[in-house]
C-alpha cells in the first residue's frame, strides 16, 4: 500500500490538551455477537410540501464526485493540506462542505461539524473520518473546517457558530433531523469544550469523539507518544479531575484499542439516561483507511499509529437509554492513534448518529 504523506500531525501540546480532557478505555470483548447493523429509523421532511427542488447551499456547491479527494490506497500527497473551497464571508476562512447533489429543499438534513486534531488540516480529517463518504445514503451535510495556527482555541467559536448559524438559516430549521459534533483528538477535546456552551448547548443532538475523551474516563496508555516526542509525552502531569458535562446530548466514544489501557464496562453517561447493559457486536473491515500519520513511521509507536489496514471492532451500545438517546463505544482492536477510520466502522457510527429520533433545531423551530 502506498502510503499517505500526512505532513505535520498533531504537534507539541497536542498530548497535553488530550490529557486534560482524559482519553476512552478499550478491552477486546468476550461477549461479542455477530456483527448487527444499527437499525436507521426512516426520516420524513416537516414540511408536507413534496420536496423536488434540490439543495443548493451558497458556501459551495455539491460536487460529484467530492473535491480534493483521495483515492483508498494512493498516495494523497499534498493533497491533504487543502482548505476548502467553502468561504465563510464573516472570518474569510476556507472549510470544506460536503452533501449529496440528491439532496432536495424541504429533505431532512443531518448537519455535522467535524473537526481535525492538532497539528492537522481539514482535509486530513476529512479523510480521517470520511463521514462524506455516506453523504448520499444519509442526506449528511457535513462542514469540515480549518484551524489557522493547527490547534482549535475560543478564537474560533465565532468561525464555527457563524458557519453552523448560516447552514441552519438556508437548510431550514424544520429540517435538520440532526446535529453532531465530532473531532478527532484536539477536535474530539474542542467538540466537548463547545457542547454545553450556550449557542451550541440548543442546537446540538450528539458528541461523536474519536480518540479525543471519553465522558466518563478511562486510563490513558502509559506508552501514549508520538516517537519523536517520547521523552515529553511519557512525563506528562496527572490528568485533572474528570468535569461531566451538565448539558443533554447523545455519545459515541471511538478509539484505537492501543490508545488506552482499557475500556469501562458501564458508561456514566448510560446511567444518566438510565440505559440498558450495554450490547457488543463486532464490525469487520476488508478495506483500510485513508490516513496515517507518514511523519513517524521511520521508528514508529503503534499506540501513536501505523499503516493504515483493514481488521475488527468492538461496538457497544446501551439500548434503551431515555428520550432515545445514542450512548456507544467504538473499539477498533489493534489500532493507535492516528490510522484512518475504515468503511465499515465509519458507516455503523453514522448509522447510530442518524438514529437519533428528535432534533433540538427542529424542535425550536415549531
Amino acid at each position: 500500500m502506498t502510503s499517505f504523506n500526512r505532513g505535520a500531525l498533531l504537534v507539541g501540546a497536542s498530548w497535553a490538551i488530550l490529557a486534560l480532557a482524559g482519553c476512552g478505555t478499550a478491552d477486546k470483548a468476550t461477549d461479542n455477537a455477530e456483527t448487527t447493523p444499527v437499525e436507521v429509523a426512516e426520516q420524513t421532511p416537516v414540511d408536507t410540501v413534496e420536496a423536488t427542488e434540490q439543495l443548493v447551499l451558497s458556501a459551495a456547491a455539491c460536487t460529484p464526485p467530492p473535491v480534493d479527494r483521495c483515492t483508498r490506497g494512493e498516495d494523497c500527497g499534498a493533497l491533504v493540506i487543502e482548505q476548502g473551497p467553502a468561504v465563510n464571508p464573516e472570518t474569510d476562512r476556507n472549510y470544506y462542505l460536503d452533501y449529496s447533489c440528491d439532496l432536495k429543499k424541504g429533505e431532512p438534513v443531518n448537519l455535522v461539524l467535524n473537526l481535525h486534531g492538532a497539528g492537522s488540516y481539514g482535509n486530513w480529517q476529512r479523510h480521517y473520518f470520511p463521514i462524506l463518504d455516506y453523504a448520499d445514503d444519509y442526506n449528511l451535510v457535513v462542514v469540515t473546517p480549518n484551524a489557522p495556527p493547527q490547534m482549535w482555541a475560543q478564537t474560533d467559536d465565532e468561525h464555527l457558530q457563524t458557519i453552523v448559524s448560516s447552514l441552519i438559516d438556508e437548510i431550514g430549521a424544520e429540517n435538520i433531523a440532526s446535529f453532531w459534533l465530532a473531532g478527532h483528538s484536539q477536535g474530539g477535546i474542542t467538540s466537548r469544550r463547545l457542547v454545553c456552551t450556550p449557542f451550541f448547548e440548543d442546537k446540538v443532538d450528539g458528541m461523536l469523539s474519536l480518540s479525543g475523551g471519553r465522558v466518563g474516563r478511562a486510563e490513558l496508555s502509559p506508552d501514549f507518544y508520538r516517537p519523536d516526542m517520547e521523552a515529553v509525552m511519557r512525563n506528562r502531569p496527572a490528568f485533572p479531575p474528570e468535569v461531566i458535562p451538565d448539558c443533554d446530548f447523545s455519545h459515541i466514544y471511538e478509539t484505537g484499542e492501543l490508545e488506552i489501557v482499557s475500556l469501562p464496562e458501564t458508561s456514566v453517561w448510560a446511567e444518566k439516561y438510565s440505559c440498558d447493559a450495554r450490547e457488543a457486536s463486532v464490525i469487520t473491515d476488508t478495506e483500510p483507511g485513508y490516513v496515517y500519520d507518514a511523519s513517524s513511521q521511520e521508528n514508529p509507536n503503534p499506540v501513536w499509529g501505523l499503516l493504515p489496514r483493514a481488521g475488527e471492532a468492538d461496538l457497544y451500545v446501551y439500548p434503551g437509554c431515555a428520550d432515545g438517546r445514542v450512548v456507544a463505544d467504538v473499539v477498533r482492536r489493534g489500532k493507535g492513534h492516528t490510522e484512518g477510520l475504515e468503511p465499515k466502522v465509519t458507516e455503523e457510527i453514522v448509522k447510530l448518529m442518524v438514529s437519533v429520533p428528535t432534533s433540538k433545531i427542529a424542535s425550536g423551530a415549531n
